[in-house]
């Protein structure tokens, strides 16, 4: 009979974060796999979480053996164990019932109402292996992981504009600064988010529809729409007709109002402006992203992507680190973050 070796261990976190990638790709859940050993190291069960709801990675693996089946075996799971009741009941306690002797995990829960499952399964002589391939484990969960440790959506702030920074021409024409290449990435990159965030001068002057759309077609997944502003949406605006509705928010008080996104399980805001909404969020200093699409273009005029983030010196300016530039046909995307960001 072979014993579990910590190779053995190594490899079935391999294939927990396989079983994770299946999981929910956004939201208020995170992606969590579990595969469950034998005392000989033979996989017996495998689960993951499936998104709100659902049971989770752990709770789905036990549900596939027969009663006593996992006494004495080995967890390995993507995510601490959770040691609190939601909408589901804690991981700890059903690991703690099934009679599991070890528990190796990759991440530490980093919530404070659902962490403490590790504590938990060691106060009543469970075997915790925490920090298993920690690394890896950090960027399956980047996004979920930085956004529970913030409390607040991550933010991204985006625009289009010509080489001297300007989103529209002196007469306010802005259709289209950028190429067909640039807008199909913009659109990618809206299904990829929970929201997307505007204010309501764009939702009057503009009246986008904040859809992802794929080929022409609406994405699978769509961002929902947050208003910002205390004007009424218009009864004809195209938002009121989204798939997914919208929300409004006054904007006065931004960094609590985006607390309150989160709380609501919105995990990824995509901010497309107008130029003083965009602006806001800037000076608020809880950027996290900013995405620039730049056109050959040179339009001259006020029209500037940013007006006032509160900067009156070169030395008050914030620096950015450059993360990608990407060319898109004859524009260029460039991605960058606040200095000292995650």
């Amino acid at each position: 009979m072979r014993m579990l070796t910590q190779s053995g261990i190594d490899a079935a976190m391999t294939r927990a974060f396989e079983l994770a990638a299946l999981g929910p790709a956004r939201g208020v859940n995170p992606r969590v796999g579990c595969v469950i050993l034998s005392a000989d190291g033979r996989v017996i069960a495998e689960g993951h979480h499936r998104g709100a709801g659902t049971p989770h990675a752990e709770v789905d693996a036990l549900s596939r053996l027969s009663p006593g089946e996992a006494e004495g075996s080995t967890v390995v799971v993507t995510l601490e164990p959770c040691d609190h009741t939601g909408r589901t009941g804690p991981c700890s306690e059903a690991l703690i019932a099934a009679g599991v002797a070890r528990v190796a995990y990759s991440v530490d829960d980093p919530g404070d109402a659902s962490s403490g499952g590790a504590e938990r399964l060691r106060s009543v002589g469970v075997d915790v292996i925490a920090g298993v391939r920690r690394e890896e484990g950090e960027i399956l969960l980047d996004d979920w992981l930085a956004s529970a440790r913030l409390g607040r959506p991550l933010i991204t702030v985006k625009w289009a504009s010509s080489l001297d920074g300007r989103v529209a021409a002196v007469d306010g024409s802005s259709r289209w600064i950028t190429g067909r290449e640039a807008r199909a990435d913009v659109h990618r990159r809206r299904a990829a988010v929970d929201a997307i965030a505007v204010g309501t001068g764009t939702v009057i002057a503009d009246d986008p529809a904040l859809t992802a759309r794929i080929d022409d077609r609406l994405a699978p997944t769509q961002p929902i729409p947050v208003v910002f502003g205390r004007s009424e949406v218009p009864a004809a605006a195209q938002v009121r007709a989204h798939p997914r509705g919208f929300l409004t928010s006054p904007g006065n008080a931004l960094p609590g109002e985006f607390r309150a996104l989160h709380a609501r399980g919105i995990r990824s805001l995509l901010v497309e402006g107008g130029p003083r909404f965009a602006s806001a969020v800037i000076a608020t200093g809880l950027v996290d992203e900013v995405h620039v699409y730049l056109a050959p273009l040179l339009l001259g005029g006020e029209r500037t992507a940013i007006t006032d983030i509160g900067v009156s010196s070169i030395s008050e300016g914030m620096r950015l680190a450059v993360r990608e530039t990407l060319p898109l046909g004859p524009d260029l995307l460039l991605i960058a973050s606040p200095k000292g960001r995650h």
